[in-house]
């Protein structure tokens, strides 16, 4: 009798773990070019940051057909299953006449990810869309690029929710996040 509620709780207790991480294989190529077979977790995650527009420093402004290019340096706090700092490096590409902003350009985080040791991620391909009339934000992220610590990967979608009281944005995040094994 014991043997099959030990069996029950195991097969119970594996469903829920397999809920909880979706387990993959994936391959890499090695520095001697050879492909190996390598197992990743992938986790879901979610929280909120603050996006600092009041410290931001603005590098330069151009003119556009349609209104500006702007390149600026700015920071975005993370708390949730992701908590550090993100030092974001956007172009901004503001359209008057058609009442948007584009950002693009580069950023890095700095931080933990569900816990993990200290990790820093870099991003290329983030992009946020701005309704400049309706202030709607929203925004993919790829921490794809592993700098330094375990080897993670965060993909992000980002919705603004509100403003603070001295101008700096507020939003969610969702997405996944996968932990390669070594």
């Amino acid at each position: 009798m014991r043997s099959t509620s030990m069996t029950v709780a195991l097969a119970v207790l594996a469903r829920v773990l397999a809920s909880a991480a979706d387990v993959r294989q994936v391959a890499s190529v090695d520095s001697a070019g050879a492909v190996r077979a390598e197992s990743a977790i992938v986790r879901p995650v979610a929280g909120s940051g603050t996006h600092y527009l009041t410290t931001a420093i603005v590098h330069s402004t151009e003119p556009s057909p349609t209104g500006m290019i702007q390149r600026s340096t700015e920071t975005v706090d993370l708390t949730g299953d992701l908590t550090g700092r993100i030092l974001y490096h956007p172009t901004s590409v503001f359209d008057f006449v058609n009442g948007t902003l584009t950002n693009t350009g580069h950023q890095v985080f700095s931080g933990t990810v569900l816990g993990s040791a200290p990790v820093m991620l870099h991003d290329d391909e983030f992009r946020f869309d701005v309704n400049l009339i309706t202030g709607a934000v929203t925004g993919k992220v790829y921490l794809t690029d592993n700098i330094a610590g375990p080897k993670i990967r965060c993909e992000l979608d980002i919705t603004a929710t509100g403003e603070t009281p001295d101008g700096n944005i507020t939003a969610s995040y969702t997405g996944s996040c996968t932990f390669k094994n070594k």
